[in-house]
């Protein structure tokens, strides 16, 4: 997938005028943070699992770290990220530009509750030089997910 897919749905669903794009990368969560003018935390970032024949893609809150036991509880296997060229084969999308929308059907998206803790999230929009920014539940009502899943340590045990 690219932006220009990602341009093209989110006019059709009413939220183009919230498309960020910039010359800068925003592949991180920091850079993509400094770039927005956010809070490192409000980046949806979309972390990639192998799961079964297919992916578990994860929306968490940017500064979150999956924590391996809840994700075995949840997903029924070790939380083992999916490399470069398997993000792309899955997602459609590069590292760094990974869209929680638009996903082929091999990779089911879940969001996680982390999102929650802010009114405006911003995930990435199929490149690494840009930015949505939704409400969680616009993010929500956009990446029809599999569900919500609480896969991330909590926010005071981050490092």
């Amino acid at each position: 997938m690219n932006i220009e897919k990602v341009r093209v749905f989110l006019e059709e669903k009413g939220f183009l005028d919230r498309l960020h794009e910039f010359p800068q990368s925003t592949a991180t969560v920091d850079l993509a943070a400094e770039a927005l003018g956010v809070d490192p935390d409000q980046i949806a970032k979309t972390l990639g699992f192998y799961h079964g024949d297919g992916a578990v893609l994860v929306v968490a809150a940017g500064k979150r770290r999956v924590d391996n036991r809840k994700f075995k509880d949840t997903f029924g296997g070790k939380a083992k990220m999916l490399s470069a060229e398997d993000t792309e084969r899955f997602t459609g999308n590069a590292p760094g530009g990974v869209c929680p929308f638009l996903v082929p059907p091999q990779a089911e998206v879940w969001l996680d509750v982390s999102l929650k803790d802010h009114d405006t999230v911003y995930p990435a929009a199929g490149s690494a030089h840009s930015g949505v920014a939704l409400t969680w539940q616009e993010l929500e009502s956009l990446c029809n997910p599999a569900g919500w899943c609480d896969v991330c340590k909590d926010r005071e045990a981050q490092p």
